[in-house]
């Protein structure tokens, strides 16, 4: 992920994240809820820096009102890439109080140049990120992607595990394509948690809507959605079908306390179940 042997050192604690955002007030887009810093690696002195310009990490640290989101992404984002979806580098590191810090590796960037990225709240030119349906970023996404089986096919996939990992943000800021010199791609899956761990009462098991629904979603939601998408029945659940070990093993060698690894691994088998797939 740094290209080093040895784990970066970032020189500020928790206490600290609001006065370095506030360094980067109107210089920073990186939007959403939970603090954001823009970094890069100082090579020299071997440190996360923040910068305004030219970051080459997004750093995202514990906070007050949703404790344990690094550890949570950092989980949820192993057990994707375990699963064979596509994410960008990421890890946890220690900020100068010793609380965590989720980092990942921007993949809007390529070689210290920026590569064009567009959300579908930007692209269905949507005003409110949780108004719409995957069905929408779906019909969008083969009208313009160079790949469009292929990336219905990722995306439905995504969606599929959002739901499995009970991330119920996964809203139209949450999937993005990238203008790549081959044409349109949808980009590597990116802000995976699961939020029903973190808001055990949460309202909604989709941010959007799947099949004109947000909650009490069956089988029947998605395989109408993947019908939608012409997603090949054959590959269509295979990425999470028989799974649940490979996720047990990334959930048990995550940094979740013992009760909420138990946890997660309810909601896991309680939304398999609910898809009628087999542990």
């Amino acid at each position: 992920m740094f290209n080093s042997s040895k784990v970066p050192v970032i020189d500020f604690g928790l206490s600290d994240i609001l006065q370095q955002a506030q360094k980067l007030v109107g210089k920073l887009s990186i939007s959403g809820v939970q603090p954001k810093l823009s970094v890069k690696l100082d090579k020299k002195q071997n440190m996360l820096i923040v910068v305004s310009e030219g970051g080459e990490y997004i750093l995202k640290p514990q906070t007050a009102t949703f404790p344990h989101i690094p550890e949570n992404e950092q989980c949820c984002m192993d057990i994707a890439q375990e699963l064979d979806i596509e994410v960008p580098l990421h890890c946890v590191i220690p900020l100068k109080d010793k609380n965590l810090a989720y980092v990942v590796k921007r993949f809007d960037r390529e070689k210290g140049n920026k590569v064009h990225q567009e959300d579908f709240a930007q692209i269905l030119e949507a005003n409110d990120k949780y108004r719409g349906s995957v069905e929408q970023i779906g019909s969008k996404l083969k009208e313009i992607s160079a790949a469009p089986g292929y990336d219905a096919q990722l995306l439905f996939e995504r969606v599929v595990l959002n739901f499995v990992l009970a991330n119920g943000d996964a809203h139209l800021k949450n999937y993005s394509i990238s203008y790549k010199e081959d044409g349109i791609r949808l980009t590597p899956a990116y802000d995976i948690v699961c939020s029903r761990l973190a808001i055990p009462d949460e309202q909604e098991e989709s941010a959007i809507n799947i099949n004109g629904k947000k909650n009490r979603l069956s089988r029947e939601d998605f395989d109408k959605l993947a019908d939608y998408l012409n997603v090949p029945l054959k590959v269509r659940y295979e990425k999470v079908e028989g799974k649940l070990e490979v996720m047990k093993k990334r959930i048990k060698a995550s940094r979740f306390s013992k009760a909420d690894q138990n946890k997660f691994l309810d909601i896991i088998k309680e939304r398999l179940r609910r898809l009628g797939l087999s542990e």
